[in-house]
This record gives structure tokens, C-alpha cells and sequence, in this order.
């Protein structure tokens, strides 16, 4: 276990860590000392407890805020992975329903082809007739 010298508020204390933490915690006894500097600049010289008090306090704040912001951020990207699911679901169905349509027409065609194979030979009126009811068939 290591030990650290840490200024807060103009004042030295030293607190162990775990090795290789030596960096990372006096970088956070530097934000809190930032922010007990500040405190004391606006309210004056209260007391070193009463200054990590009131920082710890805004401290807190900030990270409930955080969290709130986190939690609100989280619902959001669920309700989007929710309404592309709902998107990808009415896009399969639409994927679907045309084709079958499009099966459909390939059925008539298919139908409307084998007819105009059994159209008897040229020549006369019926075969007109017939064709024409094919037609009018074919786009029903």
C-alpha cells in the first residue's frame, strides 16, 4: 500500500492507497480542493469540516444529477430500440403484403399466357371475342 500527500483547503494530509493509484487520487484531491477553494471563496473561512461538508454535498448533487441524466438517457435509447423494432416489424409485414400481391399477378399472367395458347387458330370474330375477354380477365 502506498501513501499520498494531498493539499486541501491549504492544508496537508496523507492517505494510503492501493499501488499504482497514486496519480488518479491526487487528481480527485485536486477536483475537491478546486471546489472547497471556491465554496470558501463565496462563504469565506468556515471551517475545513463545515467547506468538505458543503463540497461534499454539491459532490453528491452532481452525481444524482448525473445518474438521473443516465437513467433518462438509457430509457431513451430503449423507447428507439423499441420503435425500430415496431419499424422493422410493419416493414416485414409491408415486405409481405406485396409479395403476395406481386405472386398474385404472376399467377394472373401465368393464367392470361395459358389462354392465349388455347386461343383457337386465326381468323373470324370469336377469336376477337375471346381475346378480349382474356384481356378484360387478365386485368381483373
Amino acid at each position: 500500500m502506498s501513501r499520498v500527500t494531498v493539499t486541501l483547503n491549504g492544508r496537508e494530509f496523507t492517505i494510503g492507497c492501493e499501488d499504482g493509484q497514486e496519480a488518479y487520487l491526487k487528481d480527485l484531491a485536486r477536483t475537491l480542493d478546486a471546489r472547497v477553494s471556491s465554496i470558501a471563496g463565496q462563504v469565506g473561512q468556515i471551517g475545513d469540516l463545515r467547506l468538505l461538508l458543503m463540497a461534499s454535498l454539491m459532490l453528491v448533487d452532481e452525481q444524482k444529477d448525473a445518474e438521473r441524466r443516465v437513467e433518462a438517457l438509457e430509457s431513451h435509447v430503449d423507447r428507439l430500440r423499441n420503435e425500430r423494432h415496431g419499424a422493422a416489424s410493419l416493414q416485414a409485414e409491408e415486405r409481405e403484403r406485396i409479395a403476395a400481391h406481386l405472386i398474385g399477378i404472376a399467377e394472373r399472367l401465368e393464367a392470361f399466357a395459358t389462354s392465349l395458347d388455347d386461343l383457337p387458330p386465326e381468323g373470324g370474330d370469336g377469336e376477337d371475342q375471346a381475346a378480349d375477354t382474356l384481356f378484360a380477365e387478365a386485368r381483373a
